[in-house]
């Protein structure tokens, strides 16, 4: 009986939709999720094993029906997982658990709007131990199975915080005594070396028009990657994502 009450606790009672082999794994692997129907194709039954007394309902389909139920195998690997999402911490209830910790790093990210670049990010996040991504409500998008499918399991464990405002968010997390930097491809005055405080948030833009002026004037520091661009064939910045592994790779190894 307490263990019911206990999974009740944590499940919003919110269904998501996941596919893709990694982010179904990693699903899979979450206790804190209740798993409704899992489908998948006649040569992944190998992702059930360890797992058949998680999951409420198993379907397997022949390519045909999987095919009509949910397209074709390129985007879904597949697989696809009916779950119930779990309790997330809010902004507030992470930064009292992660002050416990000397050394913290978070990613607000202004306006960017690919699902694929936030899974990106977040399966770096995963790597460098960064537990916690911020956007804003209105321009970013939800944990969507397209995203879940990017992050490639990532988003089990890193927590994607949706703000009213950002500007107001850093600001808040400075108060904790996290210091802001704002990445920005066409700052010229930058550091040669980056000394990272030991709570820190990196800022990140959308691609090509960076970061929102309202949000660079709350970082502490603007900062430009550095790198070798191609003047002749126009090549002067990097993807999103990968300026964000990048930065995240600076932060952990300092």
């Amino acid at each position: 009986m307490p263990k019911n009450k206990t999974q009740k606790s944590l499940n919003t009672g919110k269904i998501q939709i996941i596919y893709g082999l990694h982010a179904v794994r990693a699903a899979l692997l979450n206790n804190q999720r209740v798993h409704e129907e899992l489908h998948i194709t006649e040569n992944n039954h190998k992702i059930v094993e360890n797992h058949r007394s998680k999951i409420k309902k198993i379907t397997v389909l022949d390519q045909k029906e999987f095919k009509k139920l949910h397209g074709g195998e390129k985007s879904t690997q597949g697989v696809v997982l009916k779950t119930n999402d779990f309790e997330r911490p809010s902004l507030q209830q992470f930064l009292i658990k992660e002050n416990v910790n000397g050394k913290s790093v978070l990613l607000a990210l202004d306006q960017i709007t690919d699902p694929q670049n936030i899974g990106s990010i977040m399966r770096s996040c995963a790597l460098f131990n960064c537990k916690g991504i911020i956007v804003a409500k209105d321009n970013a998008p939800d944990l969507t199975p397209s995203l879940y499918k990017a992050a490639s399991g990532a988003a089990e464990i890193v927590n994607y915080f949706k703000v009213t405002n950002l500007k107001r968010s850093i600001s808040e997390l400075k108060k904790h005594g996290y210091w802001a930097y704002g990445f920005d491809s066409s700052n010229d005055s930058k550091s040669a070396n980056i000394n990272f405080s030991k709570k820190s948030i990196l800022v990140f833009g959308s691609e090509g028009k960076g970061i929102r002026e309202l949000v660079k004037k709350e970082c502490d520091e603007i900062i430009k990657l550095k790198m070798q661009q191609d003047t002749h064939y126009q090549i002067d910045s990097l993807n999103v994502s990968n300026a964000a592994s990048i930065a995240l790779y600076e932060f952990y190894k300092s």
